[in-house]
């Protein structure tokens, strides 16, 4: 059976029902509670993934708390199921087209964001892993809907369960419009899956956009039944489910009925799709509509208990809001709304649920044809409710979002402190994040030296009867891991700020390459009435990039990369070494925009160096190339093939250092070689207006011994 595709009328259709629900006043909280539900589940059902129903039962009862702590895990953990869903919804974006974007887009996302060997997917091997498999099928240049297909990897592999954890942006990007989230789901699926994975896809997307317009259950789980064959395996699961659910009350008896037809027995591989797919609808029948019992149910019964989790937990943040979510146990504060995302956009890493409904919103809207929230809006809002976005208080007091004072709809962060606190949120790997191992957390900082941070702030007026407020002493501080990795704060000029609005920034110190970690601020005699605003920064980087020879590891794990990726204690600087083809070791963040790169690169046994601007993954750059034939080029490439717009002879000289230099300002990007112009190019696409740094080295080994970004020098 083939996945069913949407005929271009009603395409059209759901395309503006879509439209039209984007731009409802309530949609980014759905939204945003919906991504909350994501992370929250996958977060429960982590660490007892794989765990049979029995031993849960017998080492828990059952789950209806956080369990990571009894089992010495952390709770907030890298992990595919949040990765692949927040990653691969980017094609939509970055294809320029929209709900156009086809499955070859979203193939195209794959191969740039996706660090082979690290990042996103499971990297269980060809025939084992169905993602990894797909990952080489599409290197190969087998394209979608070849890539994922059952004739080419077989149909045990094709039919696992990663189209279904990875497809709820789909779903949230087309709300009021099932068969709309099918399709895309559909197009989505068909890169890594095939058959039966497709279907329970394209019925978890379905039931979530569905979700937007309806809480009824049944009314859900029939638009989810809509978008796939009624003789489908899927389809039939469902069926039963429903029909036992009419007569069994006992959601446990009918998880055996479950178990007994669809098992895990019955099907080869680690984790099909069906019998997942059926814990997901036996959650959404059972759980009542209420967000925590929900999250009991899917995870006490065991099987892929984060993958499923996180789809339920998807599911009810549109069913019951951030209001069931806040009932009864607090999924919230041990989260506090962080997540990770490991890619090849390297400064995209450390992240946070609200940035990830803004950027979902942000699709969703150039989607539909609507406005859409500016780039350069500050990176913390605080704007739905109950988001902290990150931000933990260390000394005695409390975090609350509230609404500002005097303000209908604008929301802050209520720092409330009795004596001196501190408010900080991460910008790069945490402490607690270095040592992860299944999926490894690669980031660059966020923040770097010469950048401009920006803090807004409301003091409230005291009221009638209270004393007048003292002023409150708010001082910006960073803290960054320095050459023996230890974490050392450092703070700016403490401001005494009065009751009403106001702001102040700071720019960030030189710090010798080593990394921002955390951001925030250190707030005295709050007494309750102080309010963060609005935390943003930008600016032009003026910042070493490699720093001389020490100890710490952690201005290394800077650099996002795919090349074995050494330092050269006696020289310092860093090392790169590539098998085979080109690979890049990249840092920075998207977000950059006007600045200039230089680095001192010394080619040794390699068939080519090189220094990449404007990055934006693994195949996204301006890359300017010297190589073993005595030729630099400057080339642009986005996708498979490179353009190369300059060109000129140059000597090979290897053991020898040269000095590459690429300017890069507003759609002109220029490019020196030893001091001597190479030549420029201008692009006026904006499809690589911004973006990070990299080097690269291909064939070989490549040493870099200072790599500095700083303002553009004008002649």
């Amino acid at each position: 059976m083939m996945a069913q595709r949407l005929g271009e009328g009603v395409f059209d259709q759901q395309v503006a029902i879509a439209r039209e629900n984007v731009a409802h006043a309530g949609y980014a909280e759905r939204v945003y509670a919906a991504l909350l539900g994501k992370v929250i589940g996958v977060y429960v059902g982590r660490p007892f993934e794989g765990w049979s129903y029995e031993k849960i039962a017998e080492r828990f009862g059952q789950i209806d708390r956080y369990v990571a702590h009894d089992l010495d895990k952390p709770i907030v953990v890298t992990d595919d199921d949040i990765a692949g869903t927040m990653t691969f919804i980017r094609a939509a974006q970055d294809s320029g087209v929209g709900y156009d974007t086809d499955s070859r887009d979203i193939a195209d996302a794959w191969l740039n964001y996706v660090i082979e060997g690290r990042s996103v997917l499971w990297w269980g091997g060809l025939g084992n892993s169905t993602e990894h498999t797909a990952y080489l099928r599409l290197k190969a240049g087998d394209a979608p809907p070849a890539s994922g297909s059952a004739a080419l990897n077989g149909p045990i592999v094709s039919e696992q369960i990663g189209a279904q954890i990875f497809i709820d942006g789909w779903g949230l990007i087309s709300p009021g419009a099932p068969l709309l989230a099918a399709e895309l789901a559909r197009r989505a699926a068909v890169v890594s899956h095939d058959g039966e994975a497709v279907f329970g896809a394209q019925v978890v997307a379905a039931m979530e956009a569905a979700a937007f317009t309806s809480t009824d259950v049944d009314d859900i789980i029939d638009a989810g039944l809509s978008v796939v064959p009624p003789q489908s395996l899927v389809a039939r699961l469902i069926v039963d489910l429903r029909a036992w659910h009419e007569i069994e009350p006992d959601w446990r008896r009918t998880r055996e009925l479950l178990d007994d037809r669809y098992g895990y027995h019955r099907y080869g591989g680690g984790c099909h799709i069906i019998p997942n797919h059926g814990l997901i609808i036996l959650a959404l029948l059972y759980c009542n509509r209420d967000f925590s019992r929900a999250m009991t149910i899917v995870n006490t019964a065991g099987w892929d208990t984060d993958c499923n989790s996180g789809n339920v937990g998807c599911l009810l943040g549109l069913i019951a809001g951030l209001d069931s979510i806040d009932a009864g146990f607090d999924w919230r504060a041990p989260v506090a709304d962080r997540l990770y995302v490991s890619t090849a956009d390297a400064g995209g890493g450390i992240r946070d649920v609200a940035s990830e409904a803004h950027r979902v919103v942000a699709i969703a809207q150039a989607a539909a044809g609507l406005g859409h929230r500016a780039v350069d809006a500050p990176r913390f809002t605080f704007s739905y409710r109950g988001s902290v976005q990150g931000f933990r208080l260390l000394g005695d007091g409390a975090l609350r979002n509230e609404l500002l004072p005097d303000e209908e709809a604008e929301r802050g962060l209520r720092v409330i402190a009795d004596g001196r606190v501190e408010v900080t949120t991460p910008t790069f790997i945490p402490a607690e994040a270095r040592s992860f191992t299944s999926y490894p957390l690669d980031a660059s900082p966020t923040i770097y030296s010469g950048q401009k941070l920006t803090l807004s702030y409301v003091l409230d007026e005291p009221v009638a009867d209270s004393p007048a407020l003292a002023d409150v002493r708010v001082t910006p501080l960073l803290r960054f891991y320095d050459e023996t990795d230890s974490v050392i704060t450092c703070y700016g000029d403490t401001h005494m700020v009065r009751a009403g609005r106001g702001s102040f920034s700071w720019t960030i110190p030189p710090l010798d390459a080593q990394p921002v970690c955390e951001l925030g601020l250190a707030v005295e005699n709050s007494r309750g009435n102080f309010y963060l605003d609005t935390v943003g920064w930008g600016g032009t980087p003026d910042t070493e990039l490699v720093r001389a020879a020490g100890n710490g590891e952690m201005w290394r794990r800077a650099w996002v990369t795919e090349t074995d990726f050494d330092h050269p204690d006696a020289e310092g600087g860093i090392r790169l070494i590539s098998n085979g083809e080109r690979r890049l070791a990249i840092t920075g963040t998207r977000e950059w925009s006007d600045y200039s790169v230089e680095a001192r690169i010394t080619p040794h046994w390699a068939e080519a160096a090189g220094l990449a601007a404007r990055v934006r993954g693994r195949t996204r750059y301006f890359l300017l190339r010297i190589d073993r034939g005595g030729e630099a080029q400057l080339i642009r490439r986005f996708g498979s093939e490179d353009e190369i717009v300059a060109r000129r002879p140059v000597p090979w000289r290897p053991d020898v250092a040269v000095a590459l230099r690429i300017d890069a300002l507003g759609d002109t990007i220029t490019a020196y070689v030893d001091g001597v112009l190479l030549g420029a190019v201008t692009d006026s696409s904006g499809r690589l207006s911004t973006g990070a740094v990299a080097l690269s080295c291909e064939s070989g080994r490549v040493d870099c011994s200072s790599a500095r970004v700083l303002p553009i020098r004008r002649v």
